[in-house]
């Protein structure tokens, strides 16, 4: 089995990293400074005991990847860019490659099982970054981050139980679960606050709150399981944000990007996802509306980090529920 992971930044860079280190096969798939970097100088992996540079194989589209049935590509990506990703996989792979969504949000399974048979969902709680081309520093250690994973809609099988096993080895919590997206919708009530952390460089209590409450509105009217707090919790025991010498860890994936520049952010498949079921189900999201709009915003116009206040925040939620 060869792990292809499409998608070498925070996430994709540091499982990479480990299944390498394990002995696993595996092949990057990169783009821009960043592939030239690994490719150069290797893939320079940062934890609290390590600071190492690993030669693993790196290409920047998945045309150049020969792939074949017996790889199994982990989608790694941010959500925004799901779509793309898997038109390219989709034009050079076997239609039953196993595909496995390790990402947040809970659409990006959606996407890919249009096109591939075996699609999996994998949840993400890794605390990672990466900020600089060629380097992503992983902030846990004993255990590197949880990444349970199932068939999607719903099952287990011997490829999915032989990955968890894998990823497991490599120093990861990793089991297979038949009911998977229970917990990846539980992760996407976390992850509503990413934006605001972005917006605002800080959280607020009442607004996660809010827009916690506006997302389980919208799964009660439509009908979604999620997981509990206290099984979320249970399942990511152990994974505990540890220093790296040297290192500053600033935040979730939404402020990476927009830290990075890239000129866009995850908020359309995170906030935007309760937006959309509030509209289909009849039930008002105006916080999580706002957040939306705004983290776009941040993106687009390549604002700063805290370019709002919580103030601000709340003043345009205040005038969205007029």
């Amino acid at each position: 089995m060869r792990f292809v992971i499409y998608g070498a930044g925070a996430i994709g860079g540091t499982i990479g990293a480990r299944l390498h280190r394990s002995g696993c096969e595996v092949l990057l798939i990169a783009r821009g400074a960043h592939l030239d970097s690994i490719r150069s100088d290797g893939l320079r992996f940062v934890s609290p005991t390590m600071d190492v540079r690993l030669k693993i194989p790196a290409v920047g589209h998945p045309r150049d990847a020969d792939l074949t049935t017996e790889d199994v590509v982990l989608l790694c990506m941010k959500s925004q860019h799901t779509e793309g990703a898997v038109r390219d996989l989709y034009a050079v792979a076997d239609d039953s490659i196993p595909v496995i969504c390790c990402q947040n949000g809970v659409a990006n399974e959606r996407i890919a099982l249009r096109r591939f048979t075996n699609t999996y969902a994998m949840v993400v709680y890794l605390p990672a970054e990466h900020l600089e081309p060629g380097m992503v520093v992983n902030y846990a250690e004993d255990t590197a981050g949880m990444l349970d994973a199932g068939r999607y809609p719903r099952g287990v099988d011997a490829c999915i139980t032989d990955v968890a096993s894998a990823i497991a080895a490599a120093g990861f919590s990793s089991v297979p679960d038949p009911k998977i997206m229970r917990l990846k919708y539980a992760k996407l009530l976390d992850n509503l606050n990413n934006a605001v952390k972005a917006v605002c460089g800080e959280g607020s209590r009442e607004i996660a709150h809010e827009l916690r409450e506006e997302a389980l509105a919208c799964y009660e009217a439509s009908g979604i399981e999620w997981a509990t707090e206290d099984e979320a919790r249970k399942r990511r025991e152990g994974v505990t944000d540890k220093e790296v010498p040297g290192k500053i860890r600033h935040g979730g994936s939404s402020l990476q990007s927009v830290m990075r520049g890239t000129g866009d952010i995850e908020a359309d498949y995170l906030n935007g996802e309760i937006v959309q079921l509030g509209r289909l189900h009849g039930v008002n999201t105006p916080v999580n509306a706002v957040v939306q709009r705004l983290g776009n915003r941040m993106a687009r116009e390549y604002l700063p980090v805290g370019a709002f206040t919580i103030g601000d925040l709340e003043a345009m939620i205040e005038k969205e529920r007029m």
